[in-house]
């Protein structure tokens, strides 16, 4: 099951169902989308195994240009998703699936150049192959998430130390 209300903080266990969710939402983002979306990654919590997540599935598609896109944002309105600008992040379009209420997905939209996808590539993969690391990050999450289970901007604002430690040392080799 996946879904979560906007601005809350709940994890759940890694789930199995997870991988072929985000393969489904895939599908359904190559048909609407025909050949604007270049290549699609699991990203977030939800593509780690053993790491406890908000039960979103997370989703980068690749664009060949994000000035190019802006048209076709009314395509995935159409199609569930709402568009969240976010100013505060460089080299994405953001959009959130489901109703505010029970969010599933989370889509963003980046160029393969772009700081935004190598860092959140990185970031996955150390996580992956660091199962130590991994480990240290879920106790970091839940300890936030108990702390702020109704405040999201603090969960994340909090936990963004530990990622960016992470993160550089990912960047790094």
């Amino acid at each position: 099951m996946i879904g979560l209300e906007r601005g809350t903080v709940e994890l759940v266990p890694y789930q199995a169902e997870w991988k072929p969710l985000y393969e489904k939402e895939v599908a359904h983002l190559k048909a609407v989308a025909g050949e604007r979306l270049l290549d699609f990654e699991h990203i977030g919590s939800t593509a780690i195994e053993g790491v406890p997540a908000k039960p979103i599935i997370d989703i980068l598609a690749v664009v060949e240009d994000l000035k190019d896109v802006r048209g076709f944002v009314r395509v995935l309105e159409e199609n569930g998703y709402e568009y969240r600008p976010d100013d505060d992040v460089h080299g994405r379009l953001f959009f959130a699936k489901g109703p505010r209420t029970n969010r599933t997905h989370y889509l963003s939209l980046t160029e393969w150049e772009s700081d935004f996808y190598h860092e959140k590539i990185a970031f996955r993969e150390y996580l992956r192959e660091h199962p130590e690391v991994a480990e240290q990050y879920a106790s970091v999450k839940r300890a936030l998430a108990q702390k702020y289970p109704k405040t999201r901007d603090k969960y994340t604002a909090e936990k963004s130390d530990f990622i960016q430690d992470v993160l550089d040392r990912a960047m790094s080799e």
